[in-house]
């Protein structure tokens, strides 16, 4: 066992805190979320930081949630990560296009993408189809695509040999084509 997992026992058993979880996962879950970003523009105002600790707040914080391994905890910052980069992507949508009560600056905390917004938001409308017929794959579309996971950290993530996770990510690039174009 990982010391993810040892430590999500532990705090199923009240031997553990949600602090301790943090202190394992907390760089790991910063190397995502600068992988995400690595191919952004020179000067932009992404903050690795932010998408972390807002991942982790969605995630409850200090709540005693209970993920089961490694591969649900990760799970879960995925899906936090994509509705937080889904959310922002919506509002700078909406301020290009006028809306909000008034434009305002960029901040550290706005997060800029690599995928252009538009891209990003059919991506995101489209999973929800992707989860119901092929789970395991849209889990691994979300560690790539949403969180920006190497395919062997995707791979370690899910508990998967690298070769299969290779597969379900060229099944899930087809799938989303075809349901894209």
């Amino acid at each position: 066992m990982d010391d993810v997992t040892v430590i999500l026992s532990r705090m199923e058993k009240g031997e553990a805190t949600s602090q301790e979880l943090l202190n394992v996962v907390y760089d790991e879950l910063r190397l995502l979320a600068r992988s995400k970003m690595a191919g952004e523009r020179q000067g932009h105002t992404l903050q690795a930081t932010a998408l972390v600790h807002e991942a982790w707040l969605g995630l409850g914080g200090a709540a005693q949630s209970r993920w089961e391994n490694r591969r649900h905890f990760f799970g879960a910052a995925a899906e936090a990560m994509r509705r937080i980069l889904v959310d922002h992507a919506r509002q700078k949508n909406a301020l290009k296009r006028g809306g909000g009560d008034a434009m305002r600056e960029m901040s550290e905390d706005l997060v800029e993408f690599v995928a252009p917004v538009p891209e990003l938001l059919a991506v995101h409308e489209v999973m929800s189809e992707l989860e119901e017929e092929d789970p395991e794959t849209a889990e691994l579309v979300k560690l790539r695509y949403f969180v920006g996971m190497t395919m062997q950290e995707t791979a370690d993530a899910m508990g998967l040999k690298k070769r299969t996770a290779e597969g379900l990510w060229q099944f899930g690039r087809v799938w989303l084509k075809q349901r894209l174009s």
